[in-house]
């Protein structure tokens, strides 16, 4: 991958990347990072209200964020038997969790992805990343490199070439607690 590293040093640096996910193209960056989120929900047009999803190669990337103190073992069981895979719990999130990333909620999303690319992007970045599809509001979301530098690419600093996942659809959204499932995959 020859721009990997670019991508890499892109993060690092507080910007906003896209790369391929299970279905979709995402945009992201540094969790922790408040000018990044910034530059996201700018270049997204997004409410800060609505939060972010988290993605990361393994749960120990996304557990400095969760409470995982108020699920059940079978709660937990459900969620660690979807992962690393196409599907997001909402899940409860930790007292010191920024608010740019859980938005107007006591909880936030986070997946255990089963790609590749990201699982490695995600590795070597050390934490995991923000995701979120990557468009402008009211586009549909790219699913090709072209249609990202299309639709973003002068937005973004980086974007990491690949094939996403070949699902149809944006993976699917389920309630840690409830169990419910909030958005089909």
């Amino acid at each position: 991958m020859d721009n990997f590293d670019q991508v890499i040093e892109a993060l690092q640096q507080g910007d906003v990347i896209a790369y391929p996910t299970e279905g979709v193209f995402g945009v992201g960056c540094d969790p922790d990072n408040v000018q990044a989120i910034e530059k996201l929900l700018q270049l997204k047009q997004r409410p800060v209200e609505k939060g972010l999803i988290l993605i990361a190669a393994d749960y120990e990337q996304v557990e400095p964020y969760v409470d995982d103190s108020q699920l059940s073992e079978e709660q937990k069981n459900a969620i660690f038997s979807t992962w690393p895979g196409p599907v997001t719990w909402v899940m409860p999130v930790k007292k010191e969790t920024s608010n740019m990333l859980t938005g107007q909620f006591d909880s936030i999303a986070v997946r255990i992805t089963d790609h590749p690319l990201v699982r490695q992007l995600c590795s070597e970045f050390g934490k995991p990343i923000t995701s979120t599809s990557a468009n402008l509001t009211g586009e549909p979301p790219c699913r090709t490199t072209e249609e990202v530098y299309a639709q973003l690419g002068t937005h973004l600093t980086a974007i990491l070439e690949g094939k996403t996942g070949g699902r149809d659809n944006p993976t699917e959204i389920r309630d840690a607690r409830s169990g419910q499932t909030l958005r089909q995959g």
